[in-house]
Order: C-alpha cells, then structure tokens, then sequence
C-alpha cells in the first residue's frame, strides 16, 4: 500500500470516527429527539425518511461488490460503507417512530423538504428515485460485472451516490431543527466526503475516473 493511499484510508477512518461519535451521541440523546417531535412535512422527517432510502441503496450496492470481487481494498471500503450507513438507516427509522410519524409520506415526492420536489422535472429514471442514486439499469450491470469491472463500476456509482448524498445531508444541516439530526449530518457530509477522496484514488490506481 502507497503512502498516499494510506493515508487516504486514515482520514477516512477519522471522519468515520466523527460520524460514529455522532451515532453516540444520537443514542445518549433520545429524549432531546423524542421531545422536538418534528412535524410530518418538516425538513427532519423529510430527510430522515429520503436518506433512509438513499442509504439503503448504498448498502445493497456493497453487499453486490463484495460477492462480485476479490480486492481487498474495495471489499474493506464496502464493508464500511455498508456497515454505517445500515447503522445510520436504523437510527432515522427509529426517530420516525419516536416522532410518531410515517415512514412514507403519501403524495410527498422524494427532497420535497428541500424544495427540489422529485428526481428532475421528469420524475424518477430508470429506478432511481434522487440524485446521485444509481438506475436499475446499472445495477443490473454491477450484479453481472466482475472482478476490476465490477471495483471500477461499484466506486463509479459509489461516488455518483455520495455526491447525492451530502447534497442531502448539507440540506440538513441547513434546514433541520432537531439538533441530533443535524449532528448526523454533518458527520455524514464529512465522511462521505472523504470517501470520495479515497474512492477517486482507487479508480485511478485502475486506470479509471469518476463518471462526472
């Protein structure tokens, strides 16, 4: 391993710890989650339930690169990822029930919190419900792919998918009022983007680069 690259996985590491040290701090504090009781339409339900569904992609995309490869760098970052933001989904379904409210919001369009109101003017494509998250075109593709393929093909739509994904978390920081919502986040908008750095860096050791 690089120094470079060893070092990228070590500031990954740390904005991770950041992130967990918020999951912490989200589970001491229930009672202040508990008591903000945020309304049904309100920028911490709406994000709470979009970053649930968002984060859901990311898991099921690691769980399909760690069986389509070998690498041990790439199995490691998915594990990672998976692993977090599964941890991160739990914790932003319970505060939904801790609020008493819904976890689909019927007639809502996904990011209507943050005033964008669906997936373009369009609406969803291919699958794809929000920025950032992959078709189910491409992911039909990264089930088939293997091996260097399915590593480029996972870290592509990985970053694609993060960038979507601290696009939401900073729209939470901007606009949600419960304070431990808020301190996720944050930490979700400094590990992931780190994770990019790292990601960027691996598909250049591949002789590839981010889609966009």
């Amino acid at each position: 391993m690089t120094r470079t690259h060893g070092a990228s996985i070590a500031a990954v590491v740390l904005a991770l710890l950041f992130a967990g040290g918020a999951v912490t701090v989200a589970s001491a504090d229930r009672e202040d989650a508990t008591a903000a009781s945020p309304a049904s339409v309100s920028a911490d339900a709406g994000f709470a339930r979009d970053m649930s569904v968002h984060h859901q992609q990311a898991v099921e995309m690691s769980f399909i690169v760690r069986d389509r490869t070998e690498d041990a760098d790439v199995r490691r970052l998915a594990y990672d990822i998976a692993n977090t933001q599964a941890n991160q989904r739990g914790m932003m379904l319970g505060w939904l029930d801790m609020w008493g409210l819904p976890k689909v919001e019927s007639g809502t369009e996904p990011m209507a919190w943050m005033g964008m109101g669906g997936h373009g003017d369009t609406g969803p494509l291919d699958g794809a419900l929000m920025p950032g998250m992959a078709t189910d075109t491409e992911l039909d593709r990264l089930r088939k792919a293997s091996g260097e393929e399915a590593e480029i093909l996972y870290l592509q739509l990985m970053i694609d998918h993060h960038k979507g994904g601290v696009h939401m978390a900073q729209g939470c920081v901007d606009k949600c009022s419960v304070e431990v919502e808020k301190n996720l986040a944050q930490g979700m908008v400094e590990a992931q983007e780190s994770e990019i750095g790292l990601m960027t860096q691996l598909l250049k050791e591949r002789g590839a680069k981010p889609r966009g």
